[in-house]
């Protein structure tokens, strides 16, 4: 079994791509309890973005619930821009305090959606960065499939890197951030979405009733006008982005 959290694609595509060469299941934490009983001999993956150099905030409260029986082999795997941060570690406290090893961890490289920093309007950069990926996650599913154990996340930060990086990522969801432009349809889209219910929509328009969201940018990424925009950096000038094969 393989759960996953993605907002604009990269981790679902990660998960599918790793469920398919090992004959697993992959699906959604949005779409799944958190109680698993595995048959003998079965594997339990996680696959997720990283969200400032820690575990993205849906998977960390999903992780935070979780009840695994019967892993043989439980493994993370997270999609990052710059660096994954402690997400290695991140997840293992967490699992530890559930009485669930983490026996393994890994990383891959792919776009950053983080748009106020990150530039993402050159699809010939993009493309080329989703190529690099593809090798990545190939030598990751083998060494999933050698069941290797440890740490091996690339470019980690110490764990102590969430005592600074903490307080800046609950600054930055204040959902203050976000504004829709005029060119805001009502389609409702950003609404049904957002993965911790922080937007409705109030004559037409997206509300944030929320102070806080994750942060994840689906809301922006996946608006059919680009209305959606965040107050703070350049989202408007450097783009969306959607996975290429997921556009759900």
């Amino acid at each position: 079994m393989i759960v996953y959290f993605s907002a604009t694609g990269n981790s679902r595509h990660i998960a599918e791509s790793i469920a398919e060469a090992l004959n697993d299941t992959a699906v959604s934490i949005e779409d799944t309890a958190s109680d698993f009983t595995l048959s003998d001999g079965e594997n339990f993956g996680i696959i997720t973005p990283f969200y400032w150099w820690q575990l993205s905030l849906p998977m960390r409260e999903y992780l935070n619930n979780l009840t695994l029986k019967n892993s043989s082999y439980t493994y993370l795997v997270v999609t990052y821009g710059t660096t994954p941060g402690c997400c290695g570690e991140d997840a293992r406290k967490i699992l530890k305090k559930r009485g669930i090893e983490l026996n393994a961890s890994f990383s891959i490289r792919m776009p950053d959606n983080f748009t106020p920093i990150f530039d993402l309007s050159d699809p010939v950069k993009v493309k080329t960065e989703l190529l690099f990926s593809e090798a990545q996650t190939s030598s990751v599913i083998r060494r999933i499939r050698s069941m290797e154990t440890g740490d091996n996340t690339e470019r980690k930060t110490p764990y102590a890197v969430r005592l600074v990086m903490n307080p800046m990522y609950n600054y930055e969801r204040n959902t203050k951030h976000f504004y829709a432009e005029n060119s805001c349809i009502g389609c409702g889209i950003c609404a049904k979405n957002c993965p911790v219910q922080a937007i409705e929509i109030v004559d037409n328009k997206p509300v944030w009733i929320k102070k806080q969201c994750a942060l994840c940018l689906r809301c922006l990424h996946h608006c059919p006008e680009f209305a959606i925009q965040f107050t703070q950096g350049f989202s408007k000038k450097h783009g969306q982005y959607i996975y290429p094969v997921n556009k759900n």
